[in-house]
């Protein structure tokens, strides 16, 4: 899953500097290891909230990378029909992905709300909601929390810590160590753990979720991590120490992690190799679905602007 998505984004940068792509993308090459241990720790039937750096939530919830990357391209056959682009993924029917979004803490009222319906409907679905160091500056962070804790609804608060928030340091803008810490403040369960380890990010949100389904209500997962590039894809990012790449490439979940089922035995080297080839070759195949389907007719920029057939997100 962490190559899937590191090739699916090393695809689309690829993409994005030969011009091919409309609009600008923000990548998760780095942080691989959180939404692989995250989305493990869901039942097929829970929701999920996204951000603007999502592709790597989408494809861990079990998303085609070629739909995926056709809606990069702006293209039909994309889970939006090309409407949405990169910041604006979405399958509420089939993934229950409630869609990332370009706004920075709008997707925690989000799943709060779909938390919400499910205490209501009382179907014992859990919402996972990602969301960025910065964006627990925002007061969507703190009002939706709050009332998840007041009606101890079913949602898990992810926090993706790679320490910047566009080009500041999360740690000069705020006044404390950690972002879980903050869960003191809703007498909420609050825990920070390493977010370059799959297997240590899955255990924490299996905790939390389990703890969300038994009807105990949210909690606080920070997951300690590092985004290889800058904001943006283009972004040099000479705001950030030379330090900062040095740790993120020690702490590289991948070839670390490669290496970690190498000594334990769990996986020879064929079988690696074998993995990487099949990633390698879907990427390709997505590619190739994405560049050679059709734009949608210039007719549809005026459908699909507002839907109401969403059954869970229609106002009653």
């Amino acid at each position: 899953m962490m190559l899937r998505i590191r090739g699916f984004e090393s695809k689309a940068a690829e993409c994005f500097t030969k011009g091919m792509l409309a609009g600008n993308i923000h990548l998760c090459i780095g942080q691989e290891a959180v939404p692989t241990g995250a989305c493990m720790a869901l039942e097929p039937e829970d929701y999920m909230a996204s951000t603007h750096r999502g592709h790597g939530h989408c494809i861990a919830k079990g998303a085609d990378t070629d739909k995926m990357l056709a809606e990069l391209f702006g293209k039909k056959t994309g889970y939006c029909k090309g409407k949405g682009g990169s910041m604006h993924i979405a399958d509420v029917a089939g993934l229950h992905s409630l869609g990332a979004n370009g706004i920075v803490g709008a997707g925690i009222p989000i799943a709060t709300g779909s938390a919400f319906a499910s205490k209501i409907w009382g179907d014992k679905h859990v919402t996972l909601c990602f969301f960025g160091d910065s964006a627990s500056n925002q007061g969507t962070f703190h009002e939706a929390i709050n009332m998840a804790a007041a009606w101890k609804l079913p949602v898990v608060y992810l926090c993706e810590n790679n320490s910047y928030g566009v080009s500041t340091d999360i740690h000069g803008v705020t006044n404390t160590d950690t972002i879980a810490v903050r869960a003191k403040a809703y007498d909420i369960p609050g825990e920070t753990v390493d977010g370059n380890d799959p297997v240590t990010v899955y255990e924490a949100v299996k905790k939390a979720v389990d703890y969300a389904r038994e009807g105990n209500g949210p909690s606080i997962v920070e997951c300690l991590t590092f985004r290889h590039q800058g904001h943006y894809c283009g972004d040099p990012a000479v705001y950030r120490p030379a330090e900062y790449m040095e740790h993120a490439h020690e702490k590289d979940a991948i070839p670390n992690f490669r290496k970690k089922l190498l000594e334990q035995g769990t996986a020879t080297e064929e079988e690696l190799v074998a993995i990487e080839k099949a990633v390698d070759e879907e990427i390709e195949a997505a590619y190739k679905f994405a560049n050679e389907s059709d734009y949608p007719d210039p007719s549809e920029a005026t459908t699909d602007v507002y839907s109401s057939d969403n059954e869970r997100s229609v106002v009653r």
